[in-house]
């Protein structure tokens, strides 16, 4: 997972988490993360995830795109990237790890513990009679 982290325009200082692969980012209806400012264009670029490779952007043709103040086409991303599209900028983290499947096993650990330490106090209280 992904997390862009929108600095400036009308959404600043809000956070937006990708799930799934390619993120379409633009002003246009079939945007993932729909940006309405000055210079973003129906489809502005994409984002990618490539085996072996990392999260790649890519701009569409003619959208002006810019990653760390170098104007690309296409660029590899880094944690951290700072992205400039039109008068936005957005800053590319890669989303916190959760363990969301594994909490209910955790859950489970916990219970059978204390199972475990009150039966053994139980046990310990039974058999000096």
């Amino acid at each position: 997972m992904i997390q862009l982290h929108i600095l400036s325009g009308r959404q600043a200082g809000a956070f937006w988490v990708a799930r799934r692969f390619p993120v379409r980012v633009g002003r246009g209806a079939r945007s993932d993360l729909r940006l309405e400012a000055d210079g973003v264009w129906e489809e502005h670029f994409e984002i990618d995830l490539k085996p072996g490779v990392g999260f790649q952007i890519a701009a569409k043709p003619e959208a002006f795109l810019a990653v760390n103040g170098q104007a690309v086409q296409s660029s590899v991303l880094s944690n951290g990237d700072l992205l400039e599209l039109g008068t936005v900028k957005l800053q590319f983290w890669l989303a916190a790890v959760g363990q969301g499947r594994l909490r209910s096993w955790e859950w489970m650990v916990w219970v059978l513990l204390a199972a475990v330490v009150l039966s053994e106090i139980a046990l310990m209280l039974w058999l000096p009679r």
